[in-house]
């Protein structure tokens, strides 16, 4: 059981708020459902979206978030029900049919989002008043991107979410692209020239990576090893373009750039709070870039970094 509790004070009088956890049926999904991206930056796509017949299953919601990686969301409706196996069924089955997928972004959202559907680590997350230990051991056991998350109504206008487990680091669905391409024909290595032949090859971060010098990948380093240190709630996930950090929302999002030897944080941060230093922090609110902040910061060195780490913390505390 949750052992937080919210009080409210006035004066000298200090009163307990007593959390409730309603039963989690079509009210609650709804709730989640009318304001997806303000809670879990989540942009809502379908309700109870039917598998077909030969699955014969419902998803309660599907949503794409804000690194465009697919959402199953399960809603816990008894203590004794088995979510996370019927979320991994959908999960299963999504990856079989993204196609499908990527059509319903295309009809919700526009051709540009489906053509951005990011299926490096689809997200599986469930979503119930209270979970037993056997689901939180469970998940750990699980090599799949699970996230547990309690929910409290204080009053008739308070709503508490709580991240009871998520995976450190994203696990990449890549695993199953792979074997699928195996098995129409295709050798190792026809697809290592399919990848060295990629127009896009020199935007992707694990590329990036690789050609960056010792100075430069010790900046991506120790910004990486700081930001999962804040607390144990970060979660990192590591996307084609770039790496996110996040909590329920992402926080940080970084990439790095080999020739101009520059590691680029993105922050949710408003630009209007901080000052604005020429060449170092700047406003991108009106200027495309891959993930998602308002406050750029460009490090060239770990000086740099060293000058960043209140705005990270600030970016996390956020978070």
């Amino acid at each position: 059981m949750s052992d937080i509790k919210l009080f409210h004070f006035g004066g000298a009088e200090v009163t307990e708020l007593p959390g409730t956890a309603m039963q989690v049926e079509k009210s609650l999904q709804v709730l989640f459902e009318a304001n997806l991206e303000a809670l879990l930056g989540i942009r809502f796509l379908a309700t109870e979206h039917s598998t077909g017949p030969v699955h014969g299953g419902r998803i309660d919601t599907l949503g794409l978030d804000e690194d465009n990686s697919p959402v199953i969301i399960e809603y816990k409706r008894s203590v004794n029900e088995n979510v996370i196996n019927q979320g991994l069924f959908y999960l299963d089955w999504l990856l079989d049919h993204r196609k499908e997928f990527q059509w319903m972004v295309m009809e919700r959202l526009g051709a540009d989002a489906a053509n951005a559907v990011e299926w490096t680590a689809p997200r599986l997350i469930c979503i119930a008043g209270d979970f037993t230990r056997y689901d939180e051991h469970a998940v750990k056991q699980i090599a799949r991107n699970i996230e547990l998350i309690r929910y409290r109504r204080f009053g008739d206008d308070l709503l508490m979410l709580e991240l009871v487990h998520a995976p450190k680091t994203a696990r990449s669905a890549s695993t199953k692209t792979v074997t699928e391409t195996k098995t129409s024909g295709q050798s190792e290595q026809a697809l290592e020239l399919a990848q060295e032949n990629d127009p896009y090859i020199s935007q992707r971060m694990s590329y990036r990576l690789s050609q960056s010098s010792s100075d430069l990948r010790d900046i991506y380093d120790a910004v990486y090893q700081f930001l999962i240190a804040l607390g144990d709630d970060v979660q990192v996930k590591e996307l084609k373009l770039y790496t996110a950090f996040k909590r329920l929302k992402n926080f940080v999002c970084m990439e790095n750039y080999p020739q101009s030897k520059t590691v680029t944080l993105f922050l949710k941060l408003d630009p209007d709070q901080i000052d604005l230093e020429e060449g170092f922090t700047r406003d991108v609110r009106r200027v495309g870039h891959f993930g998602t902040g308002d406050l750029q910061v460009i490090l060239r060195s770990l000086v740099d970094f060293e000058k960043t780490q209140p705005l990270l913390r600030r970016a996390y505390e956020g978070g």
